[in-house]
């Protein structure tokens, strides 16, 4: 069993390159999936998510070229099914990108119900209400969801509430859909931008990508063969960002869209830390003799502060003068890390949503990634924890983030990796 070993208290600085986003990526991939050409997409982050889904998309008769690392050929024109049901699917919770893709490229689709992290119920109601706008039947019987329809056609989609996931999977039936679909309420994170600049790239016709209302104008063909670069990873740049401030350090993350990370920027700010904008890199400093003051976080739907930077500010708070609050207002159940951070002896009190958290001395102990974002908070406060902390269930982390262990390193963390033979 492979797992982390950290030792703790060490001053972070340098500087730390940022990979594709795995967000971006997951939607783009599946998105090849409707294209009736081939594409190459660059600066596609090598963690696991992705090679799953490429994996999951071989299966299904697609072209699948790795040209060197971060850059993919792709050819949807060789699919040969419109299923996509092997156990591997329901590992991965992007993979029900493909029920919209697959539901574009042959008006059908039946794929596995997707998996995926468990910090809350993620029903996928709002992904079935749109496909039913665009006169799609459906019906999720022994595991599957089987979609349907004669003729797609353009709707009105009015989302109940925020959903990345539907957005994304409207667009991508859409694209294809006679007429105009528009999406209300829809998801404005950057990743819906990518997604809708890829398409575009492609021969698509996509407006208002990044506010609340996208028009679909639907193309009976999506030529593509152009090459697309994915956005930087806006996730994996605020976790770095957060280790200057954790470690008193002066860590500069490079290939970001500083916009991308105002939400994350501003309330470092309110920590005292010192931030400095360039045109693609952003630097972090906090001094040693400069408090780490406590403030509050409310996550929200984009542009507020991501849901998936809550654990690692939530570890932040640990360390800071007075403690702090989290609000957490996306996911009804993602403080289930809390309890490997009190194991380390954080003191955090959880009702509801909030978390009202308290500045405490951490001590390393053996703790779990509960899932991807909460097994980078667990990281983090290994590396501030006085002694030896060890983290299990690395996989985890390592479906999102690329060369994890060499970029920490690369700023002076003291962390390995260690396998242990289980009998």
């Amino acid at each position: 069993m492979d797992h982390y070993v950290i030792t703790g208290g060490t001053r972070l600085e340098g500087v730390v390159p940022i990979s594709g986003s795995k967000n971006a990526a997951l939607a783009i991939v599946a998105a090849a999936m409707v294209l009736d050409g081939p594409c190459r997409i660059d600066n596609l982050p090598e963690v696991r998510d992705i090679n799953l889904l490429l994996e999951i998309c071989q299966s299904i008769g697609a072209t699948i070229e790795f040209e060197k690392p971060g850059t993919v050929f792709i050819d949807a024109t060789t699919i040969n099914t419109h299923e996509a049901t092997e156990p591997i699917v329901s590992s991965l919770r992007g993979s029900y990108y493909l029920m919209g893709a697959l539901l574009g490229r042959f008006g059908k689709a039946k794929t596995s119900m997707p998996g995926g992290c468990n910090f809350g119920n993620r029903p996928i109601d709002l992904h079935l209400k749109g496909f039913a706008a665009l006169g799609a039947s459906s019906d999720v019987t022994y595991g599957h969801v089987n979609l349907e329809c004669s003729k797609l056609k353009g709707g009105s989609v009015f989302l109940d509430q925020v959903s990345v996931g539907a957005t994304v999977n409207i667009m991508l039936a859409a694209c294809k859909a006679e007429g105009l679909t528009v999406i209300d309420n829809a998801a404005r994170e950057p990743h819906i931008v990518d997604l809708a600049n890829f398409l575009n790239t492609m021969g698509a016709d996509i407006r208002g990508a990044g506010t609340d209302v996208i028009r679909i104008n639907g193309k009976a063909t999506l030529p593509a063969n152009k090459d697309y670069m994915i956005i930087p990873d806006q996730i994996e740049a605020g976790t770095y960002m957060m280790l200057a401030p954790l470690t008193r350090g002066d860590i500069t993350v490079t290939n970001v869209i500083p916009k991308h990370m105002e939400p994350l920027t501003a309330k470092l700010l309110e920590m005292g830390s010192t931030v400095e904008e360039g045109e693609d890199s952003i630097r972090v400093i906090h001094d040693a003799s400069t408090p780490l003051v406590g403030t509050s976080f409310k996550t929200m739907p984009y542009p507020g502060y991501p849901t998936d930077l809550q654990p690692q500010a939530t570890c932040l708070l640990c360390f800071a003068e007075g403690g702090g609050r989290m609000i957490e207002n996306v996911w009804e159940n993602r403080y289930q890390f809390v309890d490997d951070l009190k194991k380390m002896g954080a003191s955090i009190l959880i009702s509801g949503r909030l978390a009202v958290v308290q500045k405490a001395v951490l001590t390393g102990a053996s703790v779990k990634a509960n899932d991807l974002r909460a097994g980078a908070a667990m990281v983090m406060a290994g590396l501030m924890a006085l002694g030896e902390t060890r983290v299990f269930d690395i996989i985890r982390i390592e479906r999102g983030y690329e060369k994890f262990i060499e970029k920490l390193k690369g700023i002076g963390a003291k962390i390995e990796r260690e396998s242990v033979l289980v009998p």
